[in-house]
C-alpha cells in the first residue's frame, strides 16, 4: 500500500480522521440503505426505518469511536452525545429544506438538491467537529508541573526547593 494512503488511513491528524469519518459514515449509510429496504419487505417502512436508524446510529458511533477517532469503546454517554449530533444534523438539513420555499417561491428539483446537499455537507462537517472535539476527544489532558523556585547561593550554585526554606 502506498505510504501516503497508509498515513491517510492510520494518521491521527484532522485530515486523516475526516477521511475515515467520511469512509465510515458513507459505508454505514450504504449498508443502512440496503438494510431498510430489506426490512421494509416484512415491516411497515416507517418501523423499518426507525429500527435501522437506531441500529445504524449505534453501529456508526462504535465505528467512529474505534476507527475514525481511535478512542475506546463508547459508553452510553458517548452514544447519547453522538445521537445528539445526528439529531442536530437532521434539524439543520430539515430547517434548510423548510426555509427554502420562503426564500425561493418555486424551487426547481435542482435547487432543492443543491440546498439539501449543501446543508448536508455543512451538517457533516459540523458533526465531525463536534464528534472529534466534544465526544471522542482522545487528546490526553495536559498536566504541567509547577516549577520550583530557583535560588542562587553566594557561591554561585543554583538550587531549587519544594517548600519554603527555614
Amino acid at each position: 500500500m502506498d505510504r501516503s494512503l497508509r498515513n491517510l488511513l492510520t494518521g491521527s491528524g484532522p485530515v486523516a480522521s475526516f477521511c475515515r469519518y467520511a469512509l465510515v459514515g458513507g459505508s454505514n449509510g450504504l449498508v443502512s440503505s440496503v438494510a431498510v429496504t430489506l426490512l421494509a419487505l416484512v415491516l411497515p417502512f416507517a418501523l423499518a426505518n426507525a429500527v435501522i436508524t437506531i441500529a445504524s446510529t449505534l453501529v456508526g458511533t462504535h465505528l467512529h469511536a474505534r476507527f475514525t477517532f481511535t478512542a475506546t469503546t463508547p459508553d452510553w454517554r458517548r452514544h447519547l452525545q453522538s445521537a445528539g449530533t445526528a439529531a442536530a444534523a437532521y434539524a439543520l438539513t430539515s430547517a434548510a429544506m423548510l426555509l427554502l420555499p420562503r426564500v425561493c417561491a418555486d424551487p426547481t428539483i435542482w435547487t432543492e438538491q443543491l440546498v439539501y446537499l449543501t446543508a448536508s455537507a455543512l451538517a457533516g462537517v459540523l458533526r465531525f467537529a463536534a464528534l472529534r472535539v466534544l465526544v471522542f476527544d482522545t487528546t490526553p489532558p495536559r498536566i504541567t508541573m509547577p516549577k520550583a523556585p530557583v535560588h542562587l547561593t553566594p557561591s554561585g550554585f543554583i538550587y531549587a526547593f519544594a517548600a519554603n526554606p527555614a
